[in-house]
């Protein structure tokens, strides 16, 4: 048997391994897009350090892009077999692939608007929406706990791995040996998702360390700091804006302002949702309840509805119902995408509230540098968006505890319920 590391290996993207066996069977684990910095970027558009032809089988950890963003070109480039994965990540990467190809086919579109006036020659995208559409017929779905033999002689166990809804550590049970891939850890006490599952044997061990060098450190329960910055605003008469991830933040701060609603911490404010990727991950986090932790489940068995609906959500999935919102002036709460504000319906909102000294900007996220997020939460007094400065006269506030990544503390509370210890301990 051979481990082969392709990506997240030296950099934190590109989440890639390929197991050989003794057989000569090829498994892919994850196939990641390259995220980041131009020269990280670039190795998307190679050629695969393997044949795709000759993969056998892919397993999937999870439906984040830095893990399943290449599927879709490895499909292209010859691979025909299965993508085994759990059945919540096969129907978010069925949004988010698509979603993907789109911004690859709009990217590539105004380079080449360059290119052509220089008269360069034309790039194509990594993928098209088309491409990304196609391969996921190759996908099959399966539970947590359920073993499957993916080829002959090689099973697969898909555990929980409490990072984000239908994440994964997976099992391969392989010529006699047992691997683990950790996928992403996640941190605990998050809201719907169960912990990571505390796995006790292996002969080898692929885990990641994302966070491995450093502590979350929170001096205020997350819930206080969500209701204090709510009722600050509503206060105030201005509205909350908050930039969230699509999947998994936005629906974390849905559920956790159902619950301050239910509890009368809050007042029942208008709630928006303004991403249309947001609002159908949403539906998705609402068709499995079987994946929901001890505390949604008894919500969704007491419920006749979604635990994600309440009477003052609205979801805005027209470009005229997201308009109309823009003429909201107090008392609303506009969750929207994208996360770190380069992109998506949040620039108009924050272009609409920025300047207004009696709004909140509320960051749950990581903000990468460079990115505008990171320049609102850096402190500069002024932004462009849209080709407009916009004053920042809102307050800006960040709330740390909804990471979905184990820290350091957690990664190694992970790895060392492993009895006896593995051969090995890879860390990538």
């Amino acid at each position: 048997m051979n481990i082969t590391f392709y990506g997240a290996a030296g950099v934190v993207t590109g989440s890639c391994f390929l197991v050989t066996s003794s057989k000569g069977q090829n498994i892919l684990v994850d196939c990641g897009l390259f995220q980041g910095p131009k020269e990280i970027k670039e190795k998307n558009y190679g050629e695969f350090p393997f044949k795709p032809s000759q993969i056998d089988a892919v397993v999937l950890t999870h439906a984040h892009i830095d893990h399943s963003g290449l599927i879709p070109k490895l499909c292209r480039k010859g691979f025909t077999g299965k993508i085994f994965t759990t059945i919540v990540t096969k129907d978010l990467c069925s949004l988010l692939l698509p979603d993907c190809g789109y911004i690859q086919e709009m990217e590539v579109e105004r380079k080449n608007r360059k290119l052509a006036r220089a008269n360069k020659p034309l790039l194509e995208p990594i993928y098209t929406v088309k491409d990304a559409e196609k391969c996921m017929e190759q996908f099959v779905g399966v539970n947590y706990e359920q073993s499957i033999e993916i080829l002959p002689g090689v099973i697969v166990n898909f555990r929980d791995a409490g990072h984000i809804f239908g994440s994964s550590m997976i099992e391969i049970f392989v010529d006699g040996q047992k691997l683990v891939f950790s996928g992403d850890i996640g941190n605990i006490d998050q809201p719907i998702i169960n912990d990571p599952t505390l796995i006790r044997e292996a002969d080898y061990v692929i885990m990641e360390s994302t966070y491995g060098n450093r502590f979350h450190i929170e001096t205020e329960d997350k819930l206080v700091q969500l209701a204090r910055i709510v009722n600050k605003t509503l206060k105030k008469g201005g509205n909350l804006i908050i930039p969230a991830f699509a999947v998994e933040r936005t629906q974390d701060i849905i559920y956790n302002l159902k619950k301050l609603i239910n509890s009368g911490e809050i007042p029942p404010v208008d709630v928006y949702i303004d991403s249309p990727l947001a609002i159908k991950t949403t539906e998705i986090f609402c068709k499995y309840p079987l994946f929901y932790d001890e505390e949604a489940t008894s919500l969704h068995e007491a419920s006749e509805s979604c635990i994600l609906d309440f009477p003052s959500l609205k979801f805005s999935l027209t470009t005229e119902e997201s308009i109309k919102l823009n003429s909201i002036k107090k008392n609303a709460i506009i969750i929207s995408a994208s996360g770190m504000c380069d992109a998506g319906r949040i620039k108009h909102h924050l272009k609409h509230n920025l300047w207004r000294p009696e709004s909140t900007v509320l960051f749950v996220g990581y903000q990468a540098h460079g990115t505008l997020g990171r320049r609102i939460l850096d402190g500069h007094k002024q932004v462009r968006i849209h080709g407009e400065e916009i004053a920042v006269n809102a307050t800006i506030e960040r709330i740390e505890g909804f990471s979905g990544h184990a820290d350091q503390k957690g990664l190694v509370e992970w790895v060392k319920h492993f009895s006896p210890k593995p051969k090995l301990i890879f860390l990538v």
